[in-house]
């Protein structure tokens, strides 16, 4: 594997099948999950951090996986810099954020992290495909992949990849954002995708002067979706603008805000994702 002059990776083991590699790798992976939304500014990557951080913080083995290939913002929120190296087997070695906690990112194989990609869906799929099969994940309990928004090529890539993958549809309460998320339920049903759940994102946030609760999106919107469409409420994650300080400094909410409602309903989520026997 090595990064291309135009921001992209390329295929150092042409002897190995790349659907074979990609099922291989697989196969050491016990539930797979697809972080989608059906529009942008949900906090959708947001919530595929701190899934990922609240799983391997109960000490499951975790791998995240940034395929939003045109704003990849994961390292940054997790503080990770650097470029993927190879490991003696050729595959590209994930970059640690903790001991549980395995991520790869497009913006960790460029050196210009300003740089845009300028991509169409077959090298897209291929980068993916490339993201699953030639990644040293090794066994892992749970791998997160986080997809731009919409029902695009990323998506679309993941569900031909990965067949048993479950979809958690991330939205805001306000009913814009409950229209795009029809879509993405709509996406799931066409390409027989299971959806695991839906999160309502910045639902509700606490007056930091007089502590009560404002509903700045409205809130009920996620849960009332979810009971017309049969599928399952996660919960609620409220709005705090502490979250968004942790993101830019690439510090783990969870880890500097232990008693939060925030912590405390990721670990709610994290606990109704417990791995299959």
């Amino acid at each position: 594997m090595k990064q291309s002059s135009g921001g992209g990776i390329a295929n150092h083991m042409p002897e190995s099948n790349p659907d074979e590699l990609a099922k291989e790798s697989l196969g050491k992976i016990k539930q797979k999950f697809i972080v989608m939304s059906g529009k942008g500014g949900v906090g959708k990557t947001s919530v595929s951090v701190n899934l990922a951080i609240a799983l391997a913080n109960k000490g499951y083995a975790v791998g995240l996986m940034d395929v939003d290939i045109h704003g990849p913002d994961i390292p940054r929120m997790l503080g990770l810099n650097g470029m993927l190296s190879a490991g003696s087997d050729k595959k590209m070695m994930p970059m640690h954020y903790e001991d549980n906690l395995k991520v790869v990112s497009m913006e960790s194989l460029m050196q210009d992290k300003d740089q845009a990609i300028i991509w169409r869906g077959p090298v897209k799929h291929t980068a993916i495909r490339q993201f699953i099969g030639e990644v040293s994940w090794g066994d892992l309990d749970f791998l997160i992949i986080d997809c731009p928004p919409g029902t695009g090529d990323e998506p679309l890539t993941v569900a031909q990849l990965i067949p048993d993958a479950q979809a958690i549809v991330v939205t805001t309460p306000q009913e814009v954002a409950l229209a795009d998320i029809r879509k993405s339920i709509s996406f799931c049903k066409n390409v027989n995708m299971r959806i695991f759940g839906i999160i309502e994102n910045m639902s509700g946030f606490a007056c930091p002067h007089c502590g009560k609760a404002v509903d700045i999106f409205g809130t009920g919107g996620g849960e009332k979706t979810a009971k017309t469409y049969g599928i399952k409420f996660l919960g609620r994650i409220p709005f705090d603008p502490d979250m968004v300080k942790c993101g830019d400094k690439g510090v783990a909410f969870q880890d500097k805000y232990k008693e939060s409602p925030i912590t405390d309903a990721f670990i709610s989520v994290a606990e109704s994702m417990k791995p299959k026997n």
